[in-house]
């Protein structure tokens, strides 16, 4: 009989492997897989952001969390799918328009997989229609725009006029991030929030869905 407590410590220790393994055993058992995620492995995931918070975890301790989660994630999510079961929130990531840096919105996009949210990765590069395309597709009330150059800030500005065109900027919300990004700046582009690193980012997603 598979101890799920390990599920949990081996996300939280990075151990993709045991972890993989853990869950492939409790689905044989029969184990329900939406008890796996919410009991076990969102659990863990906001241990590593509270760790990564008391900085006691730092971003390459987040990455192998996030691969551990993501590695189980793939087991359980056709399961999931498959019985109806409906995620947290349904969520469009994507670096802007003229910026290729995508390590910060990998890492919050698998956090997000992690708390348990049906995540669109559109990549780096993206432009404003490419978002305005996959939220009409996917259906999803959250828009995370990622920038690390200071002159591609814009594009998230002009991404959030582009979701205003398109009639949709009432039905979603939409959160920024990324190293030049601040505060003040989301208030200037009328983002709905501004998440200063990955643990931050899930949180006000968690929040911003209950009420998008």
């Amino acid at each position: 009989m598979v101890e799920l407590d390990e599920l949990q410590q081996a996300i939280v220790n990075g151990d993709a492997k045991r972890a993989v393994a853990i869950t492939e055993q409790a689905l044989a058992e029969h184990t329900d897989p939406s008890e796996l995620v919410t009991k076990y492995m969102i659990p863990a995931m906001d241990e590593v952001g509270r760790r990564f918070e008391c900085e006691e975890y730092f971003v390459p301790e987040l990455l192998l969390s996030a691969r551990a989660m993501k590695g189980a994630l793939a087991l359980v999510r056709p399961l999931l799918a498959a019985s109806g079961a409906e995620p947290v929130g349904r969520v469009v990531i994507g670096t802007v328009k003229g910026d290729l840096h995508d390590i910060g919105k990998n890492l919050v996009a698998s956090m997000l997989e992690g708390g348990g949210f049906e995540v669109t990765d559109l990549g780096a590069d993206v432009a404003p229609q490419k978002f305005v395309e996959a939220v009409r597709s996917s259906g999803a009330k959250l828009v995370c725009l990622s920038a690390l150059l200071t002159v591609t800030m814009p594009s998230m500005k002009t991404t959030i006029a582009a979701l205003q065109e398109a009639g949709m900027r009432e039905r979603v919300k939409v959160l920024v991030g990324g190293a030049p990004v601040t505060q003040q700046f989301a208030d200037e582009i009328g983002a709905d929030g501004y998440g200063v690193n990955a643990s931050v980012a899930v949180a006000l997603a968690r929040q911003m869905s209950k009420v998008a």
